[in-house]
């Protein structure tokens, strides 16, 4: 691992833009100002006041989180996923699939409903990103073919199947008890990363 880690550096700098946000008096404006609001990319809300441009909000979303144990669990997930990642595919790679998997994490969720209102917030998404690809690049294949459907190709979808199954589970588990997770954002970023994992890699050792 080089001296250099991109996946120090992200959960460095989101825990600290993290914690100012959550201990600000205003910590609510901010999750709208800087959240992901479906509505606004459809058009259909406009904030008043200084807001980050819709087409950013992919990006200072996943700066801020709903609380600690919120941003705990997101950057632990991330540290440890991230740096064997950027083993694999490299600082450039790492960086690229984050940033990447956060707007793909995003369109996810405003496919899912664009006309929400909620902001959303956290790193999630774009650490499903990273999840995604340290899963298919690290993760044990015993998938077999299935006629002509290659094993590769059979893994990836158990891979995917299972994240959304454990997601649309969770999403339900957290609903009876009166919490929305944007579960369409992690299995928006997990299939990016499932995606991208592969082609990153391949791109980094051509270019070694």
């Amino acid at each position: 691992m080089p001296k250099f880690s991109a996946t120090t550096v992200i959960v460095a700098v989101t825990v600290a833009v993290s914690l100012i946000a959550n201990f600000a008096p205003n910590a609510v404006q901010i999750q709208y100002a800087a959240g992901f609001i479906p509505a606004r990319l459809s058009g259909g809300l406009i904030l008043s006041g200084p807001v980050v441009p819709v087409w950013l909000t992919p990006l200072s979303s996943a700066l801020i989180h709903g609380g600690l144990a919120h941003l705990g669990m997101n950057m632990l997930m991330l540290a440890f996923t991230g740096r064997e990642a950027e083993r694999a595919i490299g600082i450039k790679g790492l960086v690229t699939l984050y940033l990447i998997g956060a707007y793909a994490a995003c369109g996810a969720q405003w496919l899912a409903d664009p006309m929400s209102t909620a902001p959303m917030i956290g790193a999630s998404g774009a650490s499903s990103a990273v999840v995604g690809a340290y899963s298919l690049l690290y993760g044990r294949q015993r998938a077999k073919a299935i006629g002509p459907i290659p094993a590769q190709v059979v893994h990836v979808a158990w891979l995917a199947a299972a994240w959304v199954g454990v997601n649309l589970l969770m999403g339900f588990a957290f609903l009876q008890g009166g919490v929305t997770v944007a579960i369409w954002a992690h299995i928006g970023g997990f299939l990016i990363g499932l995606a991208l994992a592969r082609p990153m890699l391949l791109w980094r050792w051509r270019h070694a």
